[in-house]
């Protein structure tokens, strides 16, 4: 607990570092640009197509009138833009994600390793390869798991628990391989997965609650809609902060824990290492045998 507690609290100091901050800056342009741009060719079509969707289902025309009968009619022009970027968030926030992992971790990883573990052997057990293929796998496995698990968030305490697991699951995943790549070799990497499981799933998961916060402004209905080119910047920004800290809190962790693993390796093989000890130099072990004839004094070589 104390070394996850460090661990935090570093994490959080360092998102006030110079270069976290101007790194941060460069997912949201990437991001922001790609959001902005693919909104711009293909935002009509894709909005005629989820209304056409829409107008099929009887229970959305019949919530339609019965709005209409309240004098709120004008909420059903905003569901299907609210569909259509709802159904956008999980891109967004899974990319986020990758682009992170791909250019701001390892910058910080080694910010960290510079200023806390500058003494730490790269041993590079992971690949830039190794790394998009690890990432990209478990972004499938968590997306799969996300559209499965849909129909449970209907359950009101589930919608609260799964989400944020499932996040938290990929989080740790990706920032976990990421934090350890340069530094670790595999059996390392491995051994320390093995031995702080739970640990590092408890940061993703806490994480993956953090990432949360970007929801107040998913939340804001209408306004998004009406304000999305400003706030869709603002929300990948936050996401992307949210990450940044992750990443900084499973690079403290896991290259403290990389480096207390390689102290108890080398710790056991200076023991097995040890010199005689005086005891066993004063009782040296004699032979079982004598031989038969030993000669005399007096006798001839």
């Amino acid at each position: 607990m104390s070394k996850l507690l460090d661990s935090f609290w570093r994490a959080v100091m360092y998102c006030l570092h110079p270069r976290v901050i101007a790194l941060s800056v460069l997912p949201v342009i990437i991001m922001g640009a790609l959001s902005l741009g693919l909104g711009y060719f293909f935002w009509d079509d894709a909005l005629m197509a989820v209304r056409g969707h829409l107008e099929r289902y009887e229970l959305v025309n019949a919530m339609a009138h019965w709005l209409e009968g309240l004098g709120l009619g004008s909420l059903r022009l905003v569901l299907a833009p609210a569909l259509l970027l709802a159904l956008s968030i999980p891109v967004i926030v899974v990319t986020t994600l990758l682009f992170v992992a791909m250019f701001m971790t390892p910058a910080m990883v080694a910010l960290v390793a510079d200023r806390r573990f500058p003494q730490l052997e790269r041993k590079k057990g992971g690949s830039f390869l190794s790394s998009a293929l690890w990432s990209l796998g478990s972004t499938g496995l968590a997306l799969v798991a996300l559209l499965v698990s849909i129909p449970l968030w209907l359950v009101p305490p589930l919608i609260l628990i799964l989400p944020p697991l499932i996040w938290g699951w990929l989080t740790y995943r990706v920032m976990s391989y990421d934090a350890l790549a340069e530094h670790a070799s595999g059996e390392e990497r491995r051994q320390i997965f093995r031995e702080n499981r739970a640990v590092l799933l408890g940061i993703g998961v806490i994480s993956g609650y953090l990432g949360a916060a970007p929801s107040l402004i998913w939340a804001s209905g209408a306004m998004f809609v009406a304000m999305a080119p400003l706030l869709v910047p603002v929300a990948i920004w936050i996401y992307t902060l949210v990450f940044a800290f992750s990443s900084l809190w499973f690079a403290h962790y896991l290259l403290a824990a990389l480096e207390q693993l390689r102290m108890k390796n080398h710790a056991g093989v200076a023991e097995s290492r040890l010199p005689d000890t005086p005891e066993s130099m004063a009782n040296p072990v004699l032979p079982k045998t004598l031989p038969d004839s030993m000669p005399g004094i007096g006798s001839q070589p």
